[in-house]
């Protein structure tokens, strides 16, 4: 769950179960409406960079479509070196809106402390990509806009960075 955290979070933002209520929360996620097929095929396939897609039926027994039938996908980790969390959550997120457009919604507020503002906006710490992605621009094109602000603060921060 660690390893898929960073991108599964985003889920928390929509209607599509992140797995809380299960015994994988986060690893798991889907909603009853989803296709996997049509996800593979977006997707290119269960392959994606460092890991495995493997489609899955679950039921939560709290959170989001408790005591229902999700079909979505369990992501197995194969290479946590390559896996590319929040941009593979982004990808399959851009999947389900294309998708299932017509069943997806985003989470309206309250979400934590704040309650005014879209809580996607806040777990992605900028409404523009919701924009973008509501837009449907490619999520590989939405990467340069926060890999500037990525560098600098890798670079900024790696003097106290005990492993890297």
């Amino acid at each position: 769950s660690a390893m898929v955290y960073p991108g599964q979070v985003i889920w928390e933002g929509t209607n599509v179960s992140e797995g809380r209520g299960t015994t994988q929360p986060f690893e798991l996620f889907g909603a009853p409406f989803i296709d996997t097929d049509k996800l593979l095929g977006e997707m290119g396939g269960n392959r994606v960079t460092g890991a495995i897609l493997r489609p899955v039926v679950f039921e939560p027994t709290s959170g989001k479509w408790a005591g229902s039938h999700c079909q979505g996908f369990q992501i197995h980790v194969t290479d946590p070196f390559a896996f590319a969390p929040y941009e593979t959550t982004l990808r399959l997120l851009a999947a389900v809106i294309r998708h299932h457009g017509d069943r997806f919604e985003w989470k309206a507020p309250p979400y934590e402390y704040e309650w005014e503002k879209m809580p996607i906006d806040l777990i992605l710490g900028d409404p523009q990509i919701r924009k973008d992605l509501e837009a449907g621009k490619a999520p590989a094109g939405l990467k340069h806009g926060w890999q500037t602000e990525a560098d600098d603060f890798s670079d900024r921060t790696k003097p106290f960075r005990l492993y890297d």
